[in-house]
């Protein structure tokens, strides 16, 4: 997971197929949300920076996948339904959200790879019996730890050898790169170690999130709360 998101650069992701995509959320907005929510509780809209682009061009020698994507994609994910009656067969606002969100709260939009990322996730929550409680624990931490890319490695930009959805790394134990960017592997990976954990479920989210991942940002997790659950909800 990554340490020091001053240095995080949203620019390489990949999905299950292996393609590339470009996050829309600048390197300073990312670094400040790291040091709490309440400053930057507004969703982040602006387009690519110059050292994104870049380093997109390095990766895939494609100058035209950097163009394609010069401007961020809006999405009704970005708010949810407060009323508590969630469709047939969708989880409860109760259900996801049992003890409440703590402090403010961040949104991002999200685009087509972010939903499918976030719909891998909850597919592998319902497998590993984590349900829905530790499926928004695990899409909040992972709209933390890489706003829902599948992230390659970034090069110079990297965290030591932190990558996937969740940085996850193989020096750590969590597996080969080839396996922590599969979004199934990594995602069941996480959920394994959050059902090790002892009384998760009766935990504040970033209290959990934070005994799987050890961040240097233990209270990073929880403004991504409200909008996991939205999430969860929708594509249960």
């Amino acid at each position: 997971m990554k340490l020091d998101f001053s240095r995080w650069l949203p620019a390489i992701a990949k999905d299950s197929y292996r393609k590339t995509a470009l996050s829309v959320v600048g390197v300073a907005a990312i670094g400040g949300l790291a040091f709490g929510p309440s400053a930057f509780a507004a969703p982040v809209t602006s387009g690519p920076h110059d050292t994104a682009i870049a380093a997109i061009d390095l990766a895939t020698n494609d100058k035209a996948l950097a163009d394609k994507h010069d401007a961020s994609v809006e999405s009704g994910l970005t708010t949810g339904s407060r009323d508590g009656r969630p469709a047939a067969g969708k989880p409860s606002r109760d259900e996801l959200v049992p003890f409440g969100v703590q402090g403010a709260q961040s949104r991002i939009p999200l685009d087509d790879v972010q939903l499918d990322n976030a719909r891998a996730i909850v597919k592998a929550a319902k497998k590993t019996g984590v349900g829905e409680r530790g499926a928004v624990i695990g899409v909040a931490t992972s709209l933390q730890e890489s706003k829902l890319y599948n992230l390659g490695h970034l090069g110079a930009y990297n965290d030591h050898d932190s990558q996937g959805l969740f940085q996850q790394r193989p020096s750590s134990g969590w597996g080969t790169p080839d396996q922590i960017t599969d979004p199934d592997y990594a995602a069941t990976a996480f959920f394994n170690a959050l059902k090790n954990v002892d009384g998760w479920q009766n935990m504040p989210l970033t209290n959990a999130a934070q005994t799987v991942q050890v961040s240097a940002y233990p209270f990073a997790y929880a403004q991504w709360e409200d909008q996991a659950a939205d999430i969860v909800q929708q594509v249960w």
